[in-house]
């Protein structure tokens, strides 16, 4: 599962209904603007002692590794392994059941106040899906890697998502290989899709005909919540995306195809 992923989705009406699902104006196909959207990433790295390093990479959860380029237990049934190359370089490479699903390049400015990183993810085949180049400035103490960290930027990944209903009176969203699949009783249903976390699904509710509210979780904790608002006209759907334990949201806007 990739650690920084855009999720958007959708949710939940206070109608019922066929009628309202198949008319609803959140369904079509939508593609992101980048130029009205932003994104802000925050990632925290932290000395554990000898030369050990607690990683938060925008999880929300923490993990414990050494940066000697073994592959090491991570989040979600994932590998992490970190190679200190120099200094101020850092190679990143997550994978799953052995297969490489992201790797990030890091590597500290000359002052230590900025750390970018040429960030890639990768499908099943090891095809690029996507490739962000953060740059990430210093945010209080610390030296090094080790400090907490934001990027604030316009997104580059070419996202597009699919909102079609899903028996009857849900919705279903598609975002490359991954569908969610939702209802507006609040309760969690499980997402369908490759390199998904055990556990993960999606609860919502309807807050009026143009806004939707709806949180990820995996099992009973709760890693981001979203707000999504359809314009008056219907062509315009901006989402609100906040991550859990992070302090600013992402805001992307999309336009229908």
């Amino acid at each position: 599962m990739r650690m920084r992923s855009l999720r958007v989705l959708v949710m939940g009406c206070l109608l019922t209904g066929t009628l309202w699902a198949e008319g609803d104006p959140f369904t079509g196909k939508w593609k992101m603007d980048p130029s009205k959207s932003t994104t802000v990433d925050e990632m925290k790295v932290d000395s554990a002692g000898g030369n050990k390093y607690a990683l938060d990479l925008g999880a929300g959860m923490v993990e414990t590794i050494t940066p000697d380029g073994t592959d090491q237990p991570g989040l979600y049934g994932t590998t992490l392994a970190v190679t200190a190359e120099a200094p101020d370089r850092w190679k990143v490479v997550r994978k799953k059941d052995g297969t490489m699903e992201l790797t990030g390049n890091w590597t500290l400015s000359a002052d230590g106040k900025t750390l970018t990183d040429d960030y890639s993810e990768f499908d099943p085949k090891g095809e690029v899906t996507t490739h962000v180049l953060y740059k990430y400035q210093r945010t209080g103490g610390g030296s090094g890697f080790a400090g907490d960290w934001v990027s604030t930027s316009q997104p580059t990944d070419p996202v597009e998502v699919e909102i079609g209903a899903w028996e009857g009176d849900g919705l279903s969203l598609t975002r490359r290989q991954v569908t969610r699949h939702v209802k507006f009783d609040g309760k969690d249903y499980a997402a369908e899709g490759a390199n998904l976390p055990a556990g993960f699904g999606t609860s919502a509710r309807r807050v009026d005909v143009h806004t939707v509210e709806l949180t990820d979780k995996i099992g009973d904790k709760a890693v981001d919540t979203q707000k999504m608002t359809i314009s008056e006209d219907g062509k315009t759907l901006t989402v609100t995306y906040q991550p859990a334990g992070r302090t600013r949201p992402n805001v992307l806007v999309f336009e229908r195809e």
